[in-house]
């Protein structure tokens, strides 16, 4: 019999020793400084094929925007080409076709079909050849619940997590039945140690400091042949992981792209609520933090998991203007960054 969770040993490269958090793993490769990114292809592009690439799938806190609580007043609920789908990043082999996904969210049917269509050239059929969760918040496992029987009824779909996600999927339903029907196959994740998708692909987790209730939490580093992107959507607090010996703004020194964790601008922004004891750095002092990078590590932050009170989603809103003049983005779905 298929044993339900199997280590990644036999797909694994190592890279390095593990260390704190897997800070050297992080600090191993990877070009210095953002470039620029670019939006999705249209469908009828016509192209040679292109190295692998990530595309961002989602940009919202684990809710989306407007969330279920959202007033009738919120502009994603006046206007429907304003909402957001949670936080998702899809990788993408143009060679083989090969898909995966970081995150598997409330949004996925949608950003299943937008990763099935961001390379409608490949040469192989529409599908998803694995998943990447990075913790067990609903933002970012939920959407696993599509592809059991009731839905996609995939076959051994690979699901990569660490060791405690990877046992509260194993162990509690409805979960649990996406095992015992075969729909996936876990995949057990090792801080520092690279999972290789191909020849020149492979992703990296590594641990940070945010809620377990249920798992651990860890980050990715996804290299591709030339270039290097970095995927942390969820963490407390920068100065607790600077503590654990990961300063991130060395981090994003090591990558051509950073997509961070951004769920709140600044304190105040939820009406009657002290935000004292809210974790998630705050975009306002990310910026400050990260003055000390130089204007074209600055370009390489893109930021993302915006909360739907958060006014930086909104283009041309003071609060977005002051990350760009500031030398950041936010993250816009659609866009990819080539590898």
């Amino acid at each position: 019999m298929r044993p339900e969770c199997r280590t990644a040993s036999r797909l694994i490269v190592r890279v390095g020793p593990a260390v704190s958090i897997a800070l050297w793993v992080l600090l191993a490769a990877g070009c210095v400084g953002g470039r620029a990114v670019a939006d999705a292809p249209s469908e009828d592009a016509t192209r040679e094929p292109l190295a692998p690439y990530v595309v961002l799938l989602g940009t919202a806190q684990d809710a989306g925007s407007p969330q279920v609580n959202s007033p009738a007043d919120h502009p994603a609920r006046i206007d429907p080409s304003k909402r957001r789908y949670a936080t998702c990043l899809g990788i993408v082999d143009p060679a083989t076709g090969r898909r995966w996904m970081i995150d598997a969210t409330p949004d996925f049917r949608e950003q299943a079909w937008l990763l099935s269509r961001a390379e409608p050239e490949a040469p192989a059929p529409i599908g998803l050849d694995g998943v990447f969760v990075t913790h067990a918040h609903i933002g970012h496992y939920t959407g696993l619940m599509f592809v059991g029987h009731e839905s996609m009824g995939a076959h051994d779909l690979p699901v990569y997590a660490a060791p405690r996600m990877c046992a509260f999927l194993r162990h509690n339903g409805p979960w649990s039945q996406l095992v015992r029907y075969d729909n996936i196959e876990l995949v057990e994740l090792t801080a520092g140690e690279a999972i290789t998708l191909s020849d020149d692909l492979r992703v990296t987790p590594f641990l940070v400091p945010h809620r377990q209730e249920y798992a651990e939490v860890v980050g990715f580093r996804v290299d591709g042949p030339e270039r290097s992107a970095l995927y942390l959507p969820d963490i407390d607090s920068w100065d607790e992981w600077a503590a654990q010996g990961s300063e991130i703004a060395d981090l994003v020194r090591t990558v051509d792209v950073a997509y961070l964790d951004a769920t709140f601008f600044d304190d105040g922004e939820i009406p009657g609520r002290d935000m004292s004891g809210f974790p998630h750095p705050r975009i306002s002092a990310s910026m400050d933090r990260f003055e000390e990078l130089t204007p074209e590590e600055r370009g390489a932050v893109r930021f993302i998991h915006l909360n739907h009170t958060n006014p930086a989603q909104w283009e041309n809103t003071p609060e977005r203007r002051e990350v760009e003049r500031r030398g950041f983005a936010v993250g816009r779905r659609g866009e990819r960054f080539e590898l």
